[in-house]
């Protein structure tokens, strides 16, 4: 929690919780209390009332979820609770774990969240638009963002219950994205994430309509946005980066685009985050997946041959019910012909309400856990790989933190950078072991001297 508060105005305290679309939702809420005069207290004893942002799309987040509920009610008492668990049952989930809650909104609810707060805790004065900064609230550090370009999915993926929380697809219209992200660079970000929970699809559902940016005319399409952000950040030298988007045909645009930019110190980055979950084509089949492995290799291959330094960044599930010990190598398989630069995986897990639940073929959790070991070695070795490959090459990074370093008794501090091949909280780091005086926020170049399993050492230049 942040942003110390005078004693005279009313004091939200706020737990953010889940994905960076739910962060977003955070920073939106944030912005408007602050507009509206409201400070956010540091703890839960100096606050008048908790907001908790929640997360429900595993049995862990929901978990988590419950009790950072129990903790605010224990700590302060009066507490409204918003995001995707929060539309679970229409509330009645929350409401018979927690019936003492104030208030159970949805995701992306921020007028429904402002009313409850307005209920329980009137808002001070009439707002003034210069109580906040243009770029608005943020709870990320100051030199990155995240720039949500859409909410909800039109995919029904049986593991997945996200078009049940969050709707179908409704995309931002392009004007509005582009302003925001200005503000943003405008304000320093030096990085801006793109996100949603389909980003190739944005503008599918408005059937690419034209918006307009300043006057002029633009196609609410992905390639045509990547394009927007890209000449925004390249002269302040800052980075676009993409998340979440399918192997569609059209990908081939957005990597075309990345050709014609790689060169230049900011703008899009050659990094794209797909969420492939699995390549055995049976079990694609029963997640309905909308992609086949082989032809995702091809794609790879073409991408990479168009562009070498492309980084490629995927998520898998483990153990799905009905995964055989032929599919699980058929997905290991898959790793070794795709030399994907960064892999998460996760063992599957029963979500509340999702198709998959009912499937037969449960895989025994100790199975799961022993897949998912064999599966991160196997990828673990390919990143080594990899990153041995980058010794000696000079790279631009961005600063994230500064950190203190021991060697024997002798302490220094360093700096923890990314490259562009990492996003911040899932990928790798650099550590600068001559960084010290570099503060967050700044692009050095580096010259890369060692490599681990996931990161890369080296020293400025």
């Amino acid at each position: 929690m942040t942003f110390a508060s005078a004693p005279s105005s009313p004091r939200i305290g706020f737990v953010s919780l889940g994905c960076p679309k739910a962060l977003v939702d955070s920073e939106h809420i944030l912005s408007r209390l602050k507009a509206e005069g409201y400070d956010i207290a540091e703890s839960y004893q100096g606050a008048d009332l908790v907001v908790v942002n929640t997360c429900g799309f595993i049995d862990a987040a929901v978990s988590e979820s419950l009790d950072a509920i129990g903790e605010a009610l224990a700590e302060n008492g009066k507490v409204i609770v918003t995001g995707c668990l929060g539309a679970r049952d229409g509330g009645s989930f929350v409401r018979e774990a927690h019936p003492h809650v104030l208030a159970v909104t949805g995701p992306h609810a921020t007028d429904e969240v402002l009313q409850a707060i307005h209920a329980y805790l009137p808002r001070p004065h009439e707002p003034f638009v210069d109580l906040i900064p243009p770029q608005g609230i943020k709870l990320t550090p100051r030199h990155y963002a995240y720039l949500k370009i859409s909410e909800g999915c039109n995919h029904r993926c049986t593991f997945c219950i996200i078009p049940d929380l969050r709707g179908t697809l409704v995309s931002n219209p392009i004007g509005d994205v582009i302003d925001e992200a200005e503000k943003l660079l405008n304000a320093g970000v030096r990085e801006l994430l793109v996100v949603s929970q389909d980003t190739g699809a944005y503008g599918a559902d408005i059937r690419y309509r034209t918006g307009f940016s300043r006057g002029r005319p633009l196609k609410t399409r992905i390639a045509v946005l990547a394009q927007e952000l890209d000449a925004l950040s390249r002269p302040r030298q800052a980075w676009v980066r993409l998340h979440y988007v399918y192997p569609y045909p059209h990908v081939d645009d957005l990597v075309a685009l990345m050709r014609s930019t790689a060169e230049s110190e900011g703008g899009l980055l050659p990094y794209l985050d797909m969420p492939l979950q699995h390549a055995s084509p049976r079990l694609l089949k029963a997640m309905q997946r909308p992609a086949a492995p082989e032809k995702v290799i091809d794609r790879i291959r073409l991408w990479r041959h168009a562009l070498p330094q492309l980084t490629l960044r995927s998520t898998f599930i483990v153990g799905f019910p009905g995964e055989t010990e032929d599919d699980f190598s058929a997905l290991l398989q898959f790793l070794e012909e795709a030399q994907l630069d960064r892999v998460g995986a996760f063992p599957y897990s029963p979500v509340n309400g999702a198709t998959a639940n009912a499937f037969p073929g449960a895989v025994p959790e100790e199975v799961k856990q022993e897949r998912l070991a064999r599966f991160m070695a196997t990828q673990a070795a390919i990143s080594a790989r990899r990153l041995r490959n980058k010794i000696g090459r000079t790279m631009t990074v961005l600063v994230d933190q500064l950190a203190e370093a021991k060697q024997g008794r002798k302490k220094s501090l360093i700096a923890l950078a990314r490259s562009a091949a990492d996003a911040p909280e899932i990928d790798g780091l650099v550590q600068i072991a001559d960084g010290g005086r570099l503060p967050p926020g700044t692009l050095a170049k580096v010259k890369i001297e060692a490599a681990t399993e996931h990161d890369l050492v080296g020293r400025v230049i």
